[in-house]
């Protein structure tokens, strides 16, 4: 596992031993960000269940100017600080060893607000729906801000939920990657 590209490109990120962490593949990573393509430039982006902090890391190393990075296993926790220090970007990155729902609704009260979400929660557990609900009832994306959900492509996740409208679903082998825009009600 490494930076693609960027500032840190190149740099091997390290991940716990004995894989608890499903890290996204070198493939799927360098597909989600040429989807995401210039909106990564100066974006605030939020890694939810970050695991070895990956897709935080390439989004600063493409210039995103901050990364929060949620992540509640203490021993991962660990491991997205020093994946941060090891790619000179930890001065861009704030951590927090927190359960998801509860780190959201302490970015809620902290009025924080991202242009990027990206959320990989374990798969086939259900987490999709109640974050995507948390991250409108927290106020936690911009209007014109993009939520990406990493997710099996045996899950079936919803179309819409309150605000954020699903605009798009790409599928590499097993897993999909799912889109969701804010929607002006």
């Amino acid at each position: 596992m490494r930076v693609i590209t960027g500032i840190a490109k190149g740099r091997k990120l390290k991940a716990p031993r004995g894989m608890n962490t499903r890290p996204t593949t070198d493939r799927v990573k360098e597909s989600l960000f040429n989807i995401l393509g210039e909106k990564v430039i100066n974006s605030v982006f939020l890694d939810l269940f970050a695991g070895t902090g990956s897709i935080g890391i390439e989004a600063l190393s493409r210039g995103a100017s901050e990364a929060v990075f949620i992540e509640k296993d203490v021993r991962v926790y660990k491991v997205i600080l020093e994946n941060l220090a090891h790619t000179g970007l930890a001065d861009f990155g704030e951590v927090y060893r927190q359960d998801v729902q509860r780190a959201l609704s302490l970015l809620g009260k902290r009025q924080k607000k991202f242009d990027i979400i990206f959320a990989d929660p374990p798969y086939l557990q259900y987490f999709e729906r109640s974050t995507l609900e948390n991250i409108c009832r927290f106020d936690l994306i911009k209007p014109d801000g993009i939520v990406v959900v990493e997710s099996s492509t045996l899950d079936q996740l919803p179309e819409r939920v309150l605000r954020l409208q699903k605009y798009r679903t790409e599928k590499y082998g097993n897993i999909a990657l799912n889109f969701y825009g804010v929607t002006k009600w």
